[in-house]
């Protein structure tokens, strides 16, 4: 069997210890350009005591970087699909991971179901899908994938620091 401990795997952070350090990420996550000044008079802080709380957020390793987020039609990334990868054994080989070394490769994920992985995918058009496909097909141990290219997005966003602690009832249509 091929080892894949040196596979990255998601950092287990310490998550953030009170509300104020979610009200600092929820600001964050809509403006990581906010002064400390302004982040603090946004939840209530002085400039030096958002600054330090930041810090230990960074530390802890509930803010792993700070990035653009960029519109896909900047880069021509117009379409973007979703892939399941079915694979024979155990889907995260060294060989299927190594896909990630194209930057149309967004996101990789391991999953129950019946896929191995999903892939998020962003390229500039079918025949770059189709492309990345065949190299997929190419990788050893890879059976099958099927594709979901999205037609409409309604809310695409990055992780949210809130959390739903109360659920509201599940309403059902009469």
């Amino acid at each position: 069997m091929e080892k894949t401990y040196d596979i990255r795997q998601n950092a287990r952070p310490v998550p953030p210890s009170d509300a104020m350090d979610r009200k600092l990420l929820a600001e964050l996550v809509e403006d990581a350009t906010l002064s400390y000044a302004e982040l603090g008079k946004k939840v209530g802080l002085s400039a030096p005591a958002a600054h330090e709380r930041v810090k230990r957020l960074r530390q802890r390793g509930a803010i792993r970087r700070v990035a653009a987020l960029i519109d896909p039609q900047a880069t021509d990334k117009t379409l973007l699909a979703f892939v399941h990868v079915d694979t024979a054994g155990w889907g995260k080989t060294t060989a299927l991971m190594a896909i990630r070394r194209f930057p149309e490769v967004e996101e990789i994920h391991s999953v129950t179901g019946d896929a191995c992985m999903l892939l998020k995918v962003r390229t500039d058009g079918a025949h770059a899908l189709e492309q990345l496909l065949g190299h997929l097909y190419a990788t050893p141990g890879v059976k099958a994938t099927r594709s979901y290219v999205v037609l409409s997005t309604y809310l695409e966003r990055p992780v949210q620091a809130e959390k739903t602690d109360d659920w509201p009832p599940f309403d059902v249509p009469a």
